[in-house]
């Protein structure tokens, strides 16, 4: 019995020095050393963050290079295929200029008598000139034709020759040769023109 009351204190002592030992331990402190373990990496883990975040910097690099690259191949390729749809056909369409200036000439050949002679004849020069414009106009071709007296366009025009008339300043048109065409925006042939070379004055 007396042994059983002297474990009874011993265990009422121990209690109470853990309690003592307890309250000087603040959570507040327990909670601060509990940040800065979980907050810290150590060292090892540290470096690996560090070449895991510039591993990931570098992909995301590549990435934004390589969605460029795809961006710029892909505008590259529709401007390709709209030049293409637009110009594809331009070496076949300036074959077929002088089929114009030769129905132009020929038109401009004929007199009243042969008008009446062979109006039949005519007409159908006529009307394959026409069907030959709606077919340049389908297909994007405009004529270039210069008025006398309009200023020359070196971006249109090409100067066949130069020549002082009275009445005219330089740079005017005096003369058109033949009629220039434009394939959209594109020059097809310039119009061949006369130019005054009149000094100003």
């Amino acid at each position: 019995m007396a042994d059983a009351k002297k474990d009874a204190n011993l265990d009422e002592q121990v209690l109470e020095q853990v309690d003592e030992k307890l309250t000087d331990i603040s959570l507040e402190g327990l909670a601060e050393d509990a940040g800065e373990f979980i907050g810290t990496p150590q060292p090892d883990h540290a470096e690996e963050l560090e070449s895991a975040l510039a591993e990931r910097d570098e992909y995301r690099d590549r990435f934004m290079r390589a969605l460029a690259d795809a961006e710029n191949a892909r505008k590259r390729s529709e401007r390709d295929r709209r030049e293409a749809e637009q110009y594809g056909g331009s070496k076949l369409s300036r074959d077929m200029l002088p089929v114009y200036d030769n129905l132009k000439r020929a038109l401009e050949a004929v007199t009243d008598e042969q008008r009446e002679a062979s109006s039949a004849l005519i007409e159908g020069i006529e009307l394959t000139m026409r069907e030959l414009l709606n077919v340049f106009s389908k297909h994007g071709i405009t004529l270039v034709k210069p008025e006398i007296g309009e200023k020359f366009d070196p971006q249109l025009h090409q100067a066949m020759f130069e020549a002082p008339l009275p009445e005219t300043s330089a740079g005017d048109i005096i003369q058109v040769m033949t009629e220039g065409f434009l394939m959209h925006e594109r020059l097809l042939r310039p119009a061949q023109v006369g130019v005054s070379s009149t000094p100003a004055g």
